[in-house]
């Protein structure tokens, strides 16, 4: 099982929008994800001053990575948070510990 976990900053004076836009997600982005293959089990993103980390639990990292890269609902979602998102500020995160 690999996780994975990212880091985003919104754009000052975006926060509310950047929650709004969490409250309906596209079901094409979530069907894009949990029918790719991936083996999707958790997707959480948190959300605090501005600050966005994103974590999931898959079985297959290089599927869900050609998902965010190729897939039509994926592209539709960057449209709408590319306005709401800093550029340039996502980081994505080597695990360092695991407890269990």
């Amino acid at each position: 099982m690999a996780r994975i976990a990212f880091h985003l900053r919104i754009q000052e004076g975006k926060r509310e929008e950047y929650r709004e836009e969490h409250e309906n997600v596209p079901e094409a982005l979530e069907e894009a994800y949990l029918d790719s293959g991936a083996g999707l089990e958790t997707y959480s993103v948190f959300e605090d001053d501005g600050h966005v980390f994103g974590y999931m639990e898959l079985a297959d990292q290089d599927v869900i990575e050609d998902v965010m890269e190729n897939s039509q609902a994926q592209a539709d979602w960057g449209e709408v948070m590319d306005p709401i998102l800093e550029d340039d500020a996502d980081i994505w995160m080597d695990e360092v510990y695991r407890m269990i």
